[in-house]
């Protein structure tokens, strides 16, 4: 199956649909009736759904194991057919698309078993999705916002070329694969004052985003946070308990990280850990929804 240990649950939807057509307008009335020879078409065709949505891992191969938490079925009779639309819901790291058209496809298998004896024209006639809505489709950039983005490595090690980057490298990888573009990359020393001087700098020059790597630790040498927080206008914690939510469920040494998020003036600085995989959960964690953030400040500012 696809990886999908990188992403983070969100609440998904998926509607389906499957029409059922009869060969005859007595289908209908026997349908209505209740006197179909094999019972209640429309509750047997319901329950074969519900179990159906449940049991789509267990009957198609790459599909993952979901905690679906709602189903619906509904059943809208015409003179001639059936139209089954089936609504699935979860929060959960996967869409449900494949469950809603499952559950739909089974139904209208069950309509057919059901009515084959009284209607040798039945047919299944079509299924398709008809909506489908969570992820990082609908939570993630909805333009081209044309940021100016800078990426900073704070590590001394680093610097002085003891030791190669990767986790700047991991963030420009994942950012460009966003269609964001790295107008500025830094690598400096564990040092606040140089931190600090080439964050201002940045700023001026009217970068838009400005990510540090590296110095988010304990250690003596880990300055990032107090270098960068005197300087923040507007914290942001939600984005900060987001990253660290994220990954503490990847490895328990998340919660020792101490990231930081927050706007200095209409620049967004995010100090993130210096790990490689640190930095590329972190990336994980928020984009490209935090993306949005400049949606709406671009938009506030419009409106001065």
């Amino acid at each position: 199956m696809v990886d999908i240990t990188h992403k983070s649950n969100t609440l998904r939807t998926a509607v389906a649909q499957a029409i059922v057509k009869f060969g005859s307008t007595e289908t209908m009335r026997a349908v209505l009736e209740k006197t179909v020879p094999k019972g209640d078409v429309l509750e047997a065709s319901r329950i074969a759904a519900l179990f159906a949505v449940k049991n789509t891992s267990n009957a198609i191969p790459d599909c993952h194991p979901i905690p679906i938490e709602f189903t619906g079925i509904e059943f809208e009779l015409l003179e001639d057919s059936i139209i089954i639309a089936v609504t699935v819901k979860t929060i959960y790291k996967t869409g449900v698309e494949v469950e809603a058209m499952h559950g739909a496809s089974i139904a209208a298998l069950t309509l057919y078993d059901m009515l084959k004896p009284i209607d040798k024209n039945v047919e299944i006639s079509t299924v398709k999705l008809l909506h489908k809505k969570g992820g990082k489709t609908d939570y993630g950039l909805k333009e081209n916002l044309n940021l100016n983005v800078a990426v900073m490595v704070c590590s001394d090690s680093v610097s002085t070329g003891n030791k190669e980057d990767k986790a700047g490298k991991i963030i420009i990888e994942k950012l460009e694969k966003l269609g964001l573009t790295i107008s500025k990359y830094t690598v400096m020393p564990d040092e606040t004052a140089v931190i600090q001087n080439n964050v201002n700098e940045l700023c001026d020059a009217k970068a838009d985003l400005i990510i540090l790597t590296g110095g988010t630790g304990l250690s003596d040498k880990d300055v990032t946070p107090e270098s960068i927080i005197p300087l923040i206008d507007r914290r942001i914690p939600g984005i900060e308990e987001a990253i660290r939510s994220y990954g503490q469920q990847r490895t328990p040494f998340a919660m020792l990280s101490r990231s930081v998020v927050g706007f200095k003036g209409d620049t967004l600085l995010m100090a993130l850990p210096g790990s490689t995989n640190g930095a590329a959960e972190s990336i994980d964690a928020v984009f490209p929804s935090v993306l949005h953030l400049f949606q709406l400040l671009r938009g506030f500012n419009h409106g001065k």
